[in-house]
């Protein structure tokens, strides 16, 4: 953003299009926003957040390739100033607890009118934290003394390594190796490392276990079906 331009850049994240769609439509309606780009795959958004660098990220949670989680844990690496508003169907204190855990600025729910959409995004966009009403001041400050004092319910997923965690990802798709790999840029080998240890650190013994797992997690969604040999 140039120098005296108010323009609030934003990115699109995801998996559905007539949401995008949407939001493009009414983002673009104001003369604030700036929509510069927009994807439903959670690899690809890290990819577009370091070579866009947007104020804003709009994120889904259940996106492919990558959770919306595992997105926003990775935001401070590729894209620090950029700040992240939840867009999400799930308004249960896990989720938004989650969120704002992994680094998300604000939560709104997609049912929300279009002027509470709007109102979160330019929230966010001046560094305050946002909560879909009718969560208040009070709410918010609650909500992130629980996200900061509050253990995640698995420590053992925090103890992946980055590259580990975009493998369960992956794998938990239903994905090869080898198709891993040539999203990863690295070879089949190294993405069968990868798994072999995020399992013996997840005591995890087989790919059913880690699907179920994933699915647990909230790393996919309950309708996702890969094509596990063992499941």
């Amino acid at each position: 953003m140039a120098e005296g331009d108010n323009t609030i850049s934003v990115l699109l994240v995801d998996d559905h299009a007539v949401v995008r769609a949407g939001l493009r439509v009414l983002l673009e309606s104001e003369n604030d926003f700036q929509i510069v780009g927009e994807t439903g795959d959670g690899l690809e958004a890290l990819r577009l957040l370091e070579k866009l660098k947007p104020q804003i990220m709009l994120l889904d949670l259940m996106i492919p390739s990558l959770s919306g989680i595992e997105v926003a844990r990775q935001t401070g690496r590729v894209s620090p100033q950029t700040r992240i508003l939840v867009f999400s169907i799930h308004d249960n204190e896990a989720y938004v607890l989650e969120a704002l855990r992994a680094g998300a600025s604000g939560y709104a729910v997609k049912d929300s009118k279009t002027s509470e959409i709007l109102d979160a995004v330019r929230v966010v966009a001046t560094g305050r934290r946002y909560l879909s009403p009718p969560l208040t001041q009070f709410a918010i400050e609650a909500y992130m003394q629980k996200a900061q004092t509050t253990p995640p319910r698995e420590i053992s997923y925090d103890s992946l390594t980055t590259r580990e965690r975009e493998v369960l990802h992956l794998t938990s798709e239903g994905h090869t190796a080898a198709k891993i790999g040539a999203r990863l840029f690295i070879s089949p080998r190294t993405v069968e490392i990868h798994r072999a240890n995020l399992m013996r650190k997840l005591s995890l013994r087989n790919q059913a276990d880690l699907f179920r797992y994933a699915l647990k997690k909230g790393l996919i969604s309950a309708d996702a079906s890969p094509d596990h040999e063992d499941r």
